[in-house]
């Protein structure tokens, strides 16, 4: 596999959340360092280690290789000029929440500016992406979607954008069913004793990945300043 790339939203270094999700995961995208798990969720290692690979994060464009011709330089540039551009996103309080067979964290109440911002990044970075290869393509499970969801994945690689996106902090891989209110409970508590406070989007991350290895922070870039 080649050097991928993807824009997502990581919380500020340091605050509750973003400590909250780097021990869930047991992964920090920035040091690339392994991290505790919190206490008394030691299992955590067994049921996220697909999640960790991808570090604690909202994905605002899924992960792609590069087109022909373009730079590293030039995607940051991209990206750069994207964020400078636009003004900050409140989001609100997040609550853990079961998306499917997987456990997340997901704003209780999106607003609509989130949905904008998601689109803005995907419509930005489109044409710095390669097209997906046959085998990119069959890892996304076309045959499980519908007809829009085949036809969002064909045109911009990934079938979880415009009215399709949800935005979501991954805590689990796929759990049994028999499992998942379990760990829905445990990791609900887990959250609220790490100091729940509503998150605002102020920055948007670039992040790479080689050999199909974890994903590590390339860069963070702020929102204009002269948006307050």
């Amino acid at each position: 596999m080649t050097r991928r790339y993807a824009l997502y939203w990581l919380p500020t270094p340091g605050c509750p959340l973003e400590a909250f999700g780097r021990s869930v995961l047991g992964y920090d995208t920035a040091s690339g360092e392994a991290v505790a798990h919190p206490a008394g969720l030691g299992e955590l290692a067994a049921v996220n280690a697909g999640a960790r690979v991808y570090g604690f994060h909202a994905t605002l464009k899924a992960p792609m290789r590069l087109a022909p011709g373009v730079t590293e330089a030039d995607l940051v540039v991209a990206a750069r000029g994207l964020a400078t551009a636009h003004p900050p996103v409140a989001l609100g309080l997040l609550r853990v929440a079961a998306l499917g067979r997987f456990l997340a964290l997901v704003p209780e109440a999106p607003p609509p500016e989130l949905g904008l911002l998601a689109a803005e990044c995907v419509a930005a970075l489109e044409p710095l992406r390669a097209p997906l290869t046959e085998s990119e393509r069959a890892k996304r499970r076309p045959e499980r979607l519908d007809p829009r969801g085949r036809a969002l994945l064909d045109r911009w690689g990934y079938p979880h954008v415009f009215e399709a996106f949800r935005f979501h902090m991954t805590l689990t891989d796929a759990l049994p069913e028999p499992d998942r209110d379990g760990w829905h409970r445990r990791l609900a508590e887990a959250y609220a004793a790490s100091g729940r406070e509503p998150v605002t989007i102020d920055a948007i991350c670039l992040l790479t990945q080689d050999a199909g290895g974890p994903f590590r922070l390339l860069a963070r870039l702020p929102f204009g300043a002269s948006h307050g």
